[in-house]
């Protein structure tokens, strides 16, 4: 009880001094940001947020631009990419000033930040947008070599490896080693892309060498990355040796990122010890998943709740401004107060605290189920539509019509969790036959055996509706990707197991197609079902894949 009295006094003692407090908010903001840029990664973001509420105060709008930038940044490194883009959008609301150089420079990081999670989110197109902004606002010449490298590297993905290489030529100016090995790596990159006769090996030596030398472990990774890539079809062994050279530096400097794309290589080079490598990497990207998700929660979390120590202490300040009219009227009512609201307050936020965390866990989940429907029946429903409408050629307006109209209807229910209503009295396997044939034409055949009513016996509506996405998702992949023309499709039940063998002879699988082209949606729902997949890639050509579930 000394201590609440003590903190009563305090308070009082505080609003007496208000005028020199309003005097040092300035150096309590740039407290807090140097707090930040000197403390522990998972502690910069705390006061990162606490610096731009700081300033924010004193109307300081380059401090808030350049703490929502860094904040933007950590979130990046995190994997939440959304996240950190909208970060870096709120703090360019902050950055009007282009005039002032520090505004300049903050704007020019943001568009870089923003351009790097684009291109992770495979939005090229705006990556290269934002990437060009980040030039147009640099003011100090490193950091424009970076962004010409950065907007050289998208451009590849692009395809367009003579702009690319303008963009790394001019990356080479940089007077910076490792960003000198960086340009050199990525020009030779674009120069065997645009002209597969052109001899790349001595540039992508040469900056392995550099940054051998400057014990640049990541830009280690890229060199082993890219080697191992051009040795991909002309010495397989090559190329397994320097995707194990990668795997082994991103293992020593704990990249994750980087050793699940070694691990991608190695899977599809070692076949030998495939399981041994497809197991790690499962485990791995596991981890990596759910480290992003408790990022993206923890960065919600801290988000919350300094804006409510924010929004405390604003209450706070206008209790003492009312305080100060009689104070010396209002002292033992302040005090009685005082004590009650403390009391109440660690008693309220307590409770407050937990019911905000169950009500923060059902939106997210909320969120999660709409945004899967959305996927189901919005864009498969509408994809599967169009490729009826392709692939038959004296197809029913009429009959696309309904199609669209039921799409149309489905998205409207998602909202009330509707369930699907249509072709309820239609027969599972029925749905199945009309499904995969609704992909067949004069390019691509699709066949299946064993689809009888027998198979689906006793299956739950929600695992059908999953197994139906599967499947959906299945050909549509085909259709998006794999340029094959015959597609096979095997049902089979043995016991209490149901067993679904996949095969196509198109391009086949390459290392990192699980995670680009949709796949991983599948595997996810495969999950759900407590089933198993597996992609069988040790055929010359094509694709098998050979999916089992509990049949209940």
């Amino acid at each position: 009880m000394k201590n609440y009295f003590l903190l009563i006094f305090l308070i009082l003692l505080s609003s007496c001094a208000q005028k020199n407090i309003n005097n040092q908010k300035e150096s309590i903001a740039d407290i807090y940001y140097k707090k930040a840029k000197e403390t522990k990664k998972d502690s910069k973001f705390y006061y990162f947020n606490l610096a731009k509420n700081s300033y924010l105060e004193i109307q300081d709008s380059a401090g808030v631009g350049k703490s929502l930038v860094n904040m933007a940044i950590l979130q990046h490194d995190k994997g939440d990419y959304y996240g950190s883009i909208e970060t870096s959008l709120e703090a360019n609301k902050f950055l009007k000033n282009v005039q002032d150089s520090l505004t300049r420079w903050i704007l020019a990081a943001s568009y870089n930040n923003i351009g790097i999670c684009s291109s992770y989110l495979y939005d090229f197109d705006n990556s290269v947008k934002f990437y060009n902004s980040a030039i147009k606002y640099a003011n100090d010449p490193e950091n424009k070599y970076t962004y010409y490298n950065n907007l050289g590297d998208v451009l590849i993905s692009l395809k367009k490896y003579k702009e690319a290489q303008l963009n790394f030529v001019k990356a080479l100016q940089t007077k910076e080693k490792s960003n000198y090995a960086k340009a050199l790596n990525n020009l030779a990159r674009a120069k065997y892309n645009d002209n597969p006769n052109y001899d790349p090996l001595p540039e992508l030596y040469e900056a392995l060498k550099i940054r051998q030398q400057q014990n640049d472990l990541y830009g280690e990774n890229s060199s082993y990355a890219t080697i191992s890539n051009y040795f991909l079809i002309k010495d397989k062994n090559k190329a397994l040796y320097y995707a194990k050279k990668m795997l082994e530096v991103a293992t020593k400097n704990d990249s994750k990122e980087d050793q699940l794309q070694a691990l991608q290589k190695i899977i599809n080079l070692d076949k030998e010890n495939y399981l041994k490598y497809f197991v790690r990497f499962q485990t791995l990207n596991d981890s990596v998943q759910i480290s992003r998700s408790k990022a993206k929660n923890q960065f919600a979390v801290v988000r919350y709740d300094v804006e409510q120590k924010n929004a405390e202490n604003q209450s706070l300040k206008l209790r003492d401004t009312e305080n100060k009219i009689d104070i010396l009227y209002r002292n033992v009512v302040l005090i009685i107060l005082s004590i009650l609201l403390i009391v109440a307050f660690f008693w309220y936020k307590k409770r407050k605290k937990r019911l905000e965390q169950e009500k923060e866990l059902e939106v997210k989940n909320t969120q999660l189920k709409i945004s899967k429907k959305v996927h189901d029946v919005v864009a498969n429903g509408i994809y599967q539509v169009m490729t009826k409408i392709e692939n038959q050629e004296h197809f029913d307006k009429d009959e696309a019509l309904d199609e669209l109209e039921f799409v149309y209807e489905k998205s409207r229910d998602i909202s009330y969790e509707k369930m699907d209503s249509k072709n309820d009295d239609q027969d599972f396997s029925e749905k199945i036959s009309g499904l995969i044939g609704s992909f067949n034409n004069e390019n691509v055949n699709t066949y299946l055996a064993g689809n009888d009513e027998s198979i689906w016996k006793g299956l739950k509506e929600s695992t059908q509706e999953e197994v139906y996405q599967v499947i959906r998702e299945l050909l549509v992949n085909m259709k998006k990707h794999s340029k094959a023309d015959r597609v096979v499709f095997r049902f089979e039940r043995e016991n209490n197991l149901i067993k679904i063998f996949y095969t196509d002879n198109g391009i086949g699988i390459s290392g990192d197609v699980i995670y680009k082209n949709g796949l991983s949606s599948t595997v996810s729902r495969i999950e759900t079902i407590d089933g198993e997949i597996i992609f069988d890639t040790k055929i010359e050509k094509g694709l098998k894949i050979n999916i089992s579930f509990p049949a209940h």
